[in-house]
């Protein structure tokens, strides 16, 4: 007699309750996520560049496939992401950083991590098919080949059209980044599905429009600066990025800050 395998189940809730509908912070909350996510990165500094450089790598061997590793790759920075939000998880909690972490999209709520790897592409390429419904095929391969007689006069001819599906392009972009924004970690630390974590994100950073712009500036201004030396301050920048867009979300959707261990009871 064959042994039935065990149903699966879905493994509890990794983070404190969630505040939904998302809470509205001050505008000095976006320095207070970056200064948050700076101690999450002093904690395992080593770890964190050990994991941006396996990251950089592993880019550029799936991108050695033609088309399809880099569509693969795009499809699984949901996946990747919560790897990610699992090891600030672990450092809140006074734990490590270790690199099994990076892999906890992958055993844990991969179908739903996958599924918003989808649906993120697919709106994306919906965004490039209305720039280039507004612009047209034309224009759009001059600027990518950057070649062919009157290159130049083709792309000024088009200003207008090129400005406006710039512009209606970056409007439908922003949704979706702000949608993606927090979906990973809504995905793998609450057990949300990927539609309603979509939109729990979406309203948790337009509820915090004011914070955001200056999370923003500030990233931007330290982007800059990382890009001074050779390009190698990314190796900071980019666990800044991620260890305070985990804070940001521990601050808009949880009743703690990661700024101290979690406590249980």
């Amino acid at each position: 007699m064959s042994a039935t395998p065990a149903p699966e189940t879905e493994p509890g809730p990794l983070e404190p309750p969630l505040v939904l509908p998302a809470r509205s912070n001050p505008a000095g909350a976006g320095m207070r996520w970056i200064a948050s996510g700076w101690k999450l990165f002093t904690r395992a500094p080593l770890m964190w560049i050990i994991s941006i450089v396996l990251l950089f790598l592993a880019a550029i061997a799936m991108n050695l496939v033609p088309f399809l590793g880099s569509i693969a790759f795009q499809l699984l920075q949901g996946v990747i992401a919560a790897g990610f939000m699992v090891a600030c998880h672990s450092l809140t909690q006074g734990g490590e950083f270790e690199l099994e972490h990076l892999l906890a999209g992958f055993r844990t709520r991969f179908k739903d991590l996958l599924l918003l790897g989808v649906i993120f592409v697919v709106a994306g390429l919906l965004i490039v098919l209305v720039f280039a419904l507004f612009v047209g095929v034309s224009v759009i391969t001059t600027i990518m080949t950057g070649s062919g007689e009157g290159a130049l006069s083709t792309i000024l001819a088009s200003s207008l059209s090129l400005l406006l599906g710039m512009l209606v392009a970056a409007a439908l972009t922003v949704p979706l980044l702000a949608a993606y924004w927090f979906a990973p970690a809504l995905i793998v630390l609450n057990g949300m599905k990927p539609v309603a974590a979509m939109k729990a994100s979406f309203h948790g950073c337009f509820r915090n429009f004011m914070p955001f712009l200056v999370y923003s500036i500030v990233m931007f201004v330290l982007a800059i600066l990382a890009a001074i030396p050779v390009g190698l301050g990314f190796l900071v920048w980019i666990p800044l990025a991620i260890a305070s867009t985990y804070t940001a979300y521990r601050g808009i959707f949880t009743d703690e800050e990661a700024d101290a261990p979690l406590v249980t009871v």
